[in-house]
């Protein structure tokens, strides 16, 4: 003692290190902490990403397989419309973007798959149709509340929506090809002919989504 006061060293009481040692690991422990819940963050996002691709992929499929039960049936496609169904419910359940995309590309690839529908005006208004209802479903649930009862409201618009698109998009394609497209074909087109579609994606789409939700397969 004397020899440290002598040489002016200021003598550290016990408590002081065993203060020392209780908070300097704290300090070491916070950006661990930051770490982890950074990479536990990017990890389910990853994961999400992972699983809604996966969806998509078999979203896509289904749209190839589903049109086979009209064997080849322009009547009875149009009258119960199959492609739209699991684009309707990617958009439900993957999301806006997702819905979208398969949505767009599905009449596009079944025609280089399987030659139908004929890729001109039909496949490509019906590309743009679709798109539309997976892009509105996943919007629309989005921004609505999560009860079951509001997945109908946001179906029955994302079809309007759906069907105005289609008419726009064959609109514009008639006027380039010199052929016509009247409001009379639009109405006919896209509600009277579509009245047995309508009525089975309005009872098919939202059971489904809501087995999806049921069994945990799909994140509000």
């Amino acid at each position: 003692p004397m020899i440290a006061a002598l040489s002016g060293e200021k003598r550290q009481k016990p408590f002081e290190k065993l203060k020392l040692n209780i908070i300097q690991p704290r300090r070491h422990q916070l950006p661990q902490q930051g770490a982890d819940a950074f990479f536990r963050e990017r990890t389910e996002k990853m994961n999400k990403i992972a699983k809604n691709t996966a969806f998509s992929a078999l979203f896509l499929a289904l749209c190839m397989v589903l049109p086979l039960i009209t064997f080849g049936s322009t009547q009875i496609g149009n009258m119960i419309s199959p492609m739209h169904i699991p684009v309707l419910i990617c958009g439900f359940v993957c999301g806006w973007q997702y819905g979208a995309i398969v949505g767009f590309i599905a009449p596009l690839l079944r025609f280089f798959i399987f030659h139908m529908p004929p890729i001109y005006p039909i496949g490509a208004a019906m590309a743009f149709e679709l798109c539309a209802y997976g892009l509105l479903c996943g919007l629309l649930y989005k921004a609505f509340p999560k009860k079951n009862v509001y997945i109908y409201p946001a179906l029955i618009i994302s079809m309007l929506g759906g069907r105005v698109i289609w008419g726009i998009a064959r609109f514009i394609m008639a006027g380039l090809s010199g052929s016509e497209f009247n409001m009379s074909m639009f109405v006919a087109g896209a509600f009277v002919n579509a009245v047995p579609a309508i009525i089975c994606h309005i009872i098919i789409v939202p059971l489904v989504v809501m087995a999806f939700k049921k069994t945990g397969l799909m994140k509000d």
